[in-house]
């Protein structure tokens, strides 16, 4: 391993609940590699169909959906007669725009990406029936399980430092596409307790042990648009469980990169860790272990806490149609974690 002295093996388990604080639920309410509402293969158009097995070069013989994510997009593992295999993320322009633009920013990012990451190639997007198609090269891989396995976890983990390290100065070619910065999207999208403070967002059901404590989440949070300002390199933006895949020789690839942004590696690394602490892992360690956190302000891990939690637990309360039913529970839970993570380490009883 490149960063052995931080591995899941080298740290203990953390009981969930020692701190004193709300105890963590282990796993999330709906499975991550059941969390998708998807069309199937034979609910698209025949033409568009037809147009993919036209670029795949042979008929569409299985079609296996992806369980995981959280939108309403197509997205499954095509296997073809001729034995080939690819990966095809679809959506209509008419009734899911958003999605469109979003699969369209990816196929650039995936186009830029350094060739040797962890990351699936992108292969073609077409435009048909009024439908975009991005195909990328599938990954033969699973969801890592939850509770982590500790080697499904040093593989994240490792494969995250070779992401951290390689986007670290930023592509010439990716940042020609105007990438947002971190910073940016704090300021505007991230500063949640601020705008419960003024009474712009309604305040979400808060655990017992962080009752009253409004003002110190408003300062924590504030702090982050500055330390993300500092940073020279790009980020996945958007680094969850369900984004990542391990394949049959445990190696860990991660996929959806829509959100790309200029940013410091320790934001990913933090939401990567969420379900490490919830499964009782000793995820303070492992986050200061990682190569991710070098030169990382102190407490830059209870920032970004604070921000999740504001980001994950005001978005439960307006999740957008187009979205899968089960986002809303995953929010929740991946806010009451970032919030009682955050309680432990203030101290908050």
């Amino acid at each position: 391993m490149a960063w052995q002295s931080g591995s899941v093996a080298a740290h203990p388990a953390r009981t969930p609940g020692q701190h004193g604080g709300v105890s963590p639920t282990p796993l999330p309410p709906v499975p991550y590699h059941a969390s998708a509402l998807r069309p199937s293969w034979q609910a698209l158009p025949a033409a568009l169909r037809t147009a993919v097995a036209d670029r795949l070069g042979a008929p569409v013989v299985t079609a296996r959906v992806a369980g995981a994510g959280f939108t309403r997009g197509f997205a499954a593992v095509l296997d073809t007669a001729d034995g080939g295999r690819a990966f095809v993320k679809a959506a209509p322009a008419a009734e899911q725009p958003h999605l469109v633009e979003w699969y369209a920013r990816e196929a650039a990012i995936l186009d830029r990406l350094p060739a040797d990451l962890p990351a699936p190639r992108p292969r073609w997007t077409l435009h048909e029936a009024g439908w975009f198609v991005l195909c990328t090269d599938a990954v033969d891989g699973h969801t890592p399980r939850l509770p982590w396995v500790p080697a499904e976890l040093d593989a994240a983990l490792d494969g995250y430092a070779q992401v951290a390290a390689a986007l670290a100065d930023a592509p010439a070619g990716l940042t020609a596409l105007g990438l947002p910065h971190l910073a940016d999207l704090a300021r505007s999208d991230i500063l949640w307790w601020e705008e419960v403070a003024a009474g712009r967002e309604p305040s979400p059901p808060l655990p017992e042990p962080v009752r009253g404590r409004l003002p110190e989440l408003v300062a924590l949070e504030a702090r982050l648009p500055g330390y993300a300002a500092e940073a020279a390199g790009l980020i996945h933006g958007d680094l969850r469980v369900d984004n990542v895949l391990i394949d049959a020789d445990g190696r860990a690839w991660f996929c959806d990169w829509t959100w790309v942004c200029h940013g410091p590696p320790w934001f990913d690394l933090a939401g990567l860790l969420l379900t490490a602490y919830a499964g009782g892992l000793d995820a303070d360690r492992l986050f200061a272990a990682h190569p991710a956190t070098a030169g990382a302000p102190p407490d830059a891990l209870d920032a970004t806490l604070a921000a999740l939690a504001g980001y994950y637990l005001t978005g439960a309360a307006a999740t957008p149609p187009t979205a899968s039913p089960h986002l809303p529970a995953h929010q929740r839970w991946s806010g009451e974690q970032s919030l009682d993570w955050l309680a432990r380490r203030q101290g908050w009883q």
